[in-house]
């Protein structure tokens, strides 16, 4: 009953929107939204090394973080429409434990750019979200910062990984972070780790030895989805995101939410 409501309020509220629009655009392109929104991918092709492969992850990140200098225009485009980029990194071959793959990240991929919903672009992802919200596939109402029913998966066995760091953003020298992962395979686990740098990605890759956060919530091993709050992080951290080398699908995507806590 609820998604049929807002399946009928969804086009009535565009209607509106498009009709104010001629009358009050000066304040519909403004954004209600406090925080910045640092959406970008990261595509991963594994090569004929990995029990894997032909298997792709593409990592899907979102970082809604407290910019001390927000950029001076708001942008209504999708942020995860990445058409319009034309700055790619090269397709360069990398390897971790002697098996190669190649990464390919676009110009988003940084703490500089940024993006912020205009109201009307905000109004209606708030609406949208509301359904997921209403179906129980997230626990919060934030269009922007998804946390997500902790799943773990029983009795799996450790097997050798990818491993991908993903770094946060922040203006401040020690801040507190609420975050979720997810994958879309139901069958598929992974770690998740909060650590102080990436230098902590060559620290596991050379002997699966390394630094991460140890307070409740940092981390979790052998989850299908997860969320988790760390504080008192330093500004250099990230996630450190571990996928085991078992991918059923031809492409597995991984959700990575970060959110600054205010």
């Amino acid at each position: 009953m609820t998604k049929r409501i807002l399946y009928f309020i969804i086009p009535v509220f565009a209607f509106v929107v498009i009709l104010s629009n001629a009358f009050f655009g000066h304040l519909i392109y403004n954004s209600p939204y406090d925080q910045d929104i640092n959406k970008y991918s990261i595509y991963v092709h594994l090569q004929d090394e990995w029990n894997s492969y032909p298997g792709n992850i593409l990592f899907d990140i979102t970082n809604v973080w407290s910019n001390s200098n927000p950029p001076q225009k708001n942008y209504s485009a999708d942020p995860s429409d990445v058409s319009s980029l034309i700055q790619y990194n090269s397709n360069e071959l990398q390897s971790q434990h002697e098996k190669s793959y190649v990464e390919l990240k676009h110009e988003f991929s940084n703490c500089e750019s940024s993006w912020k919903p205009m109201l009307y672009r905000y109004a209606i992802d708030i609406l949208r979200n509301k359904i997921q919200f209403a179906q129980g596939n997230q626990l919060n109402d934030d269009p922007y910062i998804s946390i997500l029913p902790n799943t773990p998966l029983e009795n799996q066995i450790e097997t050798a990984s990818y491993a991908q760091f993903i770094p946060l953003c922040t203006s401040q020298e020690y801040t507190s972070y609420e975050y979720s992962v997810s994958t879309n395979d139901q069958n598929l686990w992974f770690h998740v780790y909060f650590v102080p740098s990436k230098e902590q990605l060559d620290s596991y890759l050379n002997s699966e030895n390394f630094d991460y956060y140890l307070d409740e919530g940092c981390s979790a091993n052998f989850y299908q989805s997860f969320s988790g709050v760390c504080e008192n992080v330093g500004k250099d951290s990230g996630l450190l995101v571990i996928i085991p080398d078992i991918l059923n699908q031809s492409l597995t995507k991984v959700k990575v939410n970060l959110h600054e806590k205010i």
